[in-house]
């Protein structure tokens, strides 16, 4: 895979946020030619300015909701590949600003679509969306990529509209024999790992609060999720781009990326897991004060993505806490160094998809 993207344009919209800069990171780290595209930094402390991607890429402050300048950035800077991640990824900021969150998500990605038209090279496009754009009934089982889309909350509509988006791009222009644009959606959720400082997610609450020697405040302790580490769902996008460099069928398919089927907790226990690996940590639970409802079960199904391009998760749930928990402590006590200690936890990473013989880490 490494050779793949060596020397190649590769341009990421939200690159500056978590997943955004574990992206830029590893392609950096590829040594891919990349461009940014994002509206902000996001967050305060920033993992886009502790990894330092702004002195090894385009960095490039813009808003996709602007026609015309994301299809000028695009026809500018040439790119073989598009990530496309921006967006606003927060639930509880859907129901404070609805409209933004409709505009960014969707309108957004119609914009990039668009702008992809009237675009000549061939280009490579992962759109990335997310699990929660099912229509989320509480099933057990794992939602495939052919159940029913939808969304009961702002945020989840509107990564439902953008895959109908992406699907009428798809049988409306780019899906011809000799299309120039290859398209696929990729959806995951549930993601963890060092460097997220979002508002409202567990694991940011929970080392922000233990860095000051505070107990951590837990809402909805039965809720389970399938977590899975960042750099999981990562390889998926960047291993399904360049199998669709390669096989024009892929052209059109959307996959999901999750964690083995029986790699799913509950909150609690997932507190519970990284309060051990915390010397001194506490946690409390709370009553919820959301104005909306947290769903209690959300899982996918992956067997798509094993069948057709042969992905694989390779960690299971304990060493997904152990990297995520042994990222944060060393931001804590040897801040100058996290740099360093992000690239040794992608190496180790790739070690271990190596050592369980992953397709997409056997020749990397």
């Amino acid at each position: 895979m490494i050779n793949e993207f060596r020397n190649k344009k590769v341009l990421i919209t939200g690159h500056t946020g978590f997943k955004g800069s574990w992206l830029t990171k590893w392609l950096i780290l590829m040594g891919a030619n990349v461009s940014g595209f994002s509206i902000n930094i996001p967050t305060q402390p920033s993992l886009f300015g502790t990894f330092k991607n702004k002195d090894y890429i385009k960095h490039f402050i813009g808003d996709i909701k602007k026609t015309k300048l994301i299809k000028e950035h695009i026809f500018k800077f040439k790119p073989d590949y598009i990530f496309h991640l921006a967006g606003q990824s927060i639930v509880s900021k859907s129901f404070e600003d609805a409209v933004e969150t409709w505009n960014t998500n969707t309108m957004g990605t119609v914009n990039l679509l668009n702008a992809l038209k009237s675009y000549s090279k061939k280009c490579n496009v992962v759109m990335i969306t997310s699990d929660k754009c099912y229509d989320n009934v509480e099933w057990l089982w794992g939602y495939k990529e052919s159940d029913r889309l939808g969304g009961s909350d702002p945020y989840s509509a509107s990564k439902a509209a953008a895959e109908l988006a992406i699907n009428s791009f798809y049988k409306s222009f780019f899906n011809k024999k000799n299309s120039n644009i290859r398209i696929v959606s990729a959806r995951a959720g549930n993601v963890i790992g060092g460097g997220d400082w979002s508002e409202n997610r567990i694991i940011p609450d929970c080392v922000k609060s233990w860095s000051k020697k505070q107990s951590a405040k837990i809402r909805n302790p039965k809720s389970y999720r399938p977590w899975q580490f960042v750099l999981e769902p990562i390889s998926g996008y960047l291993y399904l781009a360049t199998r669709l460099n390669k096989d024009i069928g892929l052209n059109g398919e959307s996959f999901n990326f999750g964690p083995k089927n029986n790699d799913k907790i509950e909150v609690k226990d997932l507190v519970g897991s990284m309060s051990k690996k915390w010397e001194g940590s506490k946690w409390k639970i709370t009553k919820n004060s959301q104005r909306f409802k947290e769903s209690i079960a959300l899982k996918l199904n992956c067997e798509k993505a094993s069948m057709l391009i042969n992905w694989e998760p390779s960690m299971d749930i304990e060493g997904t806490i152990k990297m995520t928990i042994e990222w944060y402590k060393n931001y804590y006590l040897h801040r100058n160094s996290i740099n360093k200690f992000s690239v040794e936890q992608i190496d180790k990473y790739i070690s271990i998809a190596k050592e369980r013989r992953i397709k997409w880490a056997v020749n990397y």
